[in-house]
């Protein structure tokens, strides 16, 4: 068996984004680059801070992929509400909020005022196929 995890969609069970009554529910999204996860490891232990920061920018750019494939070209994104950031912490880590900041920044930029949202930034002890971070997110939309 590979090592490689190629798809973006972590389970025949889940579905990538629900959207229902304007609001988009975005499923967690690993750092992958070209389908492929592209860190693995604990922040704090094997993943810099700068890493985790740089892989939750690939978290968040894939949250706002998938986004935008589920409302299509006519659809519009008009608010970021919230996200949630998993961060995989070696014992000690609290820097959690720091590697998040990245994602933020991201939304920030990209949106201006509407990209301004409430957020959690959480340590776990493990995240699925060894990743580094894992975010979700939530989003106003009009399709």
């Amino acid at each position: 068996m590979s090592n490689q995890v190629t798809s973006h969609q972590p389970s025949t069970r889940v579905t990538p984004v629900v959207v229902h009554n304007g609001v988009a529910h975005v499923s967690g999204q690993l750092p992958r680059e070209n389908g492929v996860l592209a860190l693995r490891g604990k922040v704090g232990a094997e993943v810099s801070v700068v890493q985790a920061q740089s892989a939750a920018a690939l978290s968040i750019n894939a949250c706002l992929e998938q986004l935008r494939n589920a409302i299509g070209p006519e659809g519009r994104i008009e608010r970021i509400i919230k996200i949630t950031g998993f961060v995989a912490s070696a014992p000690g880590f609290n820097q959690q909020g720091a590697v998040i900041d990245a994602a933020s920044d991201i939304l920030l930029d990209q949106f201006g005022p509407s990209g301004a949202h409430a957020r959690s930034a959480v340590g776990v002890a493990e995240l699925p196929h060894g990743a580094p971070v894992e975010i979700e997110m939530i989003a106003a939309v009009t399709i």
